[in-house]
């Protein structure tokens, strides 16, 4: 087994971890990995991130379903509205460059860091109406599209805070939410699929599938604050990184 396969399993194996246990966080840790441990370029990084970000919450949603943490409606509302914007995004990223997606990328990675590090306790379940639904939808739609994320690590913010579901269901259908919109994203890059180094990305989708049953167990036994303090931190160090490395590229 090769030095970069090996990477790639253990790189996959935590993103899973995180998908499972949190519901989002695995192509914000995805793509760093796939640029600093794996050398690819930001552009490709962003579109592997999708196929195995894809994967892997689809994996994971599949466990959050079966123990009724999906609130199906909801999620399929956000994804919808998420759907259209998520493609724009794809098709407008691949004429960025890689300076300024890695920038981006870092901005947004510090600011999500910020307040998962800030937030409170569990909030009361209570779903708002079906505007600010569809208004967080389109947002995590084209941050999908553009920075090839599946928005996991700003769904789950976003459906506790601004549509009131509680952490566990914010997980589970933030899951349903980042398998569609990682979809959506991925139909408008197809044409550079053929460019990606497939025998880096296989083993790496499949340590993260693998991951999300793990992360999924963990996260019952750990509980999601412990788990988010400790994400949040690592999501720090990762963006201040990439922003320097942003910089330095400019």
């Amino acid at each position: 087994m090769s030095g970069a396969v090996l990477l790639a399993l253990v790189a996959g194996a935590v993103v899973g971890i995180a998908l499972g246990a949190l519901g989002g966080g695995g192509s914000v840790l995805a793509v760093p990995a796939l640029i600093y441990l794996l050398d690819f370029d930001a552009a490709a990084a962003t579109t592997a991130s999708l196929v195995i970000v894809a994967l892997t919450s689809a994996t994971a949603l599949y466990a959050h379903a079966r123990d009724g943490h999906v609130r199906w409606r909801t999620g399929a509302l956000v994804a919808a509205a998420g759907v259209v914007p998520a493609a724009l995004g794809g098709a407008a990223a691949a004429k960025l460059p890689d300076a300024v997606l890695t920038g981006a990328f870092a901005v947004i990675a510090a600011v999500v860091a910020a307040g998962m590090l800030r937030s409170g306790g569990e909030p009361v379940e209570r779903v708002r109406g079906p505007g600010a639904t569809a208004g967080t939808g389109a947002g995590l739609g084209a941050l999908t599209g553009v920075l090839g994320v599946g928005g996991g690590f700003l769904v789950v913010p976003a459906l506790t805070r601004t549509i009131g579901l509680g952490i566990r269901a914010a997980v589970g259908t933030g899951l349903l939410v980042i398998t569609v919109n990682s979809i959506a994203a991925l139909a408008t890059r197809s044409g550079t699929a053929h460019g990606l180094e497939w025998g880096l990305i296989a083993p790496f989708a499949g340590a993260a599938v693998l991951g999300a049953w793990d992360g999924k167990r963990l996260a019952d036994q750990v509980g999601s604050g412990a788990l988010r303090t400790a994400f949040a931190w690592s999501l720090a160090a990762v963006a201040a990184v990439m922003a320097a490395d942003a910089v330095g590229a400019l």
